[in-house]
């Protein structure tokens, strides 16, 4: 028998028998990853902004003893789970927990510890994302929204961090994508994800090969339907390619001080009635 038959049998005789296995581990490998993302995202937000509240040598010793010490947890805490795998991260806190805390401290739920450990390391990433983000704002933002009176929180809420989210989209996108593959490590801690069904697979029947097919070519759908509804919402954030500025002067579009840029753009066919002499 053909190589690529016998694999194509061995594949249906594995999605028979064991589809249902694959599918929940599909469903808990997307939640997982989903919320572990969304928890990430905003300890890398609070992290990004705290490690970018500004301070001078003229402010108060406390404020600026504060920031700095802020700062030095934040960097401590970036480092330290950027630095180390996610699998041993999994590890420490699922059972290094008890075995420091003589059993006081455990986890009882695994998947209260797979998601901490998925959103603490996801954070630990954005926190430097955010914090990028931020700081890639023209300056002149925050001194024209202190201009006009507003203190940091505010400048922050509504000025800095709209813009910075815009930025700094992809990259969230990234990580979610990064996390539906990195789940697989949760299997050290028993967590049953689309790894995990494989695994299962693979010890019943030892056909390691066509149980890893199915895991490659599901992993990869999840990953390209996620690129494909990341660039949908990217486009949806930028809005409309085509718009109409409003003016008081209807002989503005012949000053060439209107621009109606984008595809799809009237500009030219208003520009021309005007020159004509026709009404709009």
């Amino acid at each position: 028998m053909n190589q690529f038959a016998k694999l194509g049998v061995d594949i249906a005789k594995l999605w028979g028998k064991y589809s249902g296995s694959y599918l929940s581990g599909v469903r808990n490998t997307l939640v997982l990853a989903l919320v572990a993302t969304v928890i990430g995202c905003v300890i890398g937000f609070i992290c990004g902004v705290l490690n970018t509240i500004p301070h001078t040598k003229t402010d108060n010793i406390v404020k600026r003893g504060v920031l700095a010490l802020i700062r030095v947890v934040v960097r401590v805490y970036v480092e330290v789970f950027r630095g180390t795998p996610m699998v041993l991260q999994a590890v420490f806190v699922y059972y290094g927990l008890p075995y420091f805390t003589n059993n006081a401290v455990q986890f009882t739920n695994v998947w209260l510890a797979a998601i901490l450990v998925v959103s603490v390391n996801t954070g630990a990433y954005m926190a430097e994302t955010v914090r990028g983000g931020i700081l890639s704002i023209d300056p002149g933002q925050t001194e024209g929204a202190k201009a006009i009176g507003m203190n940091h929180f505010q400048t922050m809420l509504y000025v800095i961090l709209p813009q910075a989210l815009r930025n700094i989209l992809p990259q969230i996108g990234n990580n979610f994508i990064i996390n539906v593959k990195d789940t697989s490590v949760m299997f050290i801690i028993s967590f049953t994800d689309f790894f995990a069904a494989h695994r299962a697979a693979v010890g019943a029947t030892y056909l390691y090969f066509p149980s890893a097919t199915i895991e490659m070519l599901g992993y990869l759908c999840m990953t390209l339907v996620a690129s494909f509804l990341l660039r949908w919402w990217e486009k949806k954030l930028d809005g409309n390619e085509s718009y109409s500025l409003a003016a008081a002067d209807q002989l503005g579009a012949t000053s060439g001080t209107m621009n109606y840029p984008g595809k799809g753009s009237n500009y030219d066919e208003r520009s021309r009635e005007y020159q004509e002499g026709g009404e709009r």
